[in-house]
């Protein structure tokens, strides 16, 4: 157990923090999965909100950048192709 009053605090906010990144890349990969499931039309239109959703994991370094740049080229070439 923590001694030390910041360490409790770390301890608290450490969690918080790990739900909602776990949240969030939940959240992500099931849009991720839907668009590759979706039909033309339906895909393109949720391709910018997805990009969104893969950039905000990056920028938070939820996922690494090289991974983000991946599943969006991916992706892209993925719409385009359908």
């Amino acid at each position: 157990m923590a001694n030390h009053k910041s360490a409790l605090k770390r301890i608290r906010s450490n969690e918080t923090k790990r739900l909602r990144n776990r949240y969030q890349h939940k959240t992500t990969r099931n849009a991720i999965k839907k668009l590759r499931d979706a039909d033309k039309k339906e895909a393109e239109a949720m391709l910018p909100s997805v990009i969104s959703m893969i950039d905000k994991l990056a920028k938070n370094n939820i996922i690494h950048d090289n991974k983000a740049a991946n599943l969006k080229s991916n992706l892209t070439k993925h719409v385009a192709a359908l």
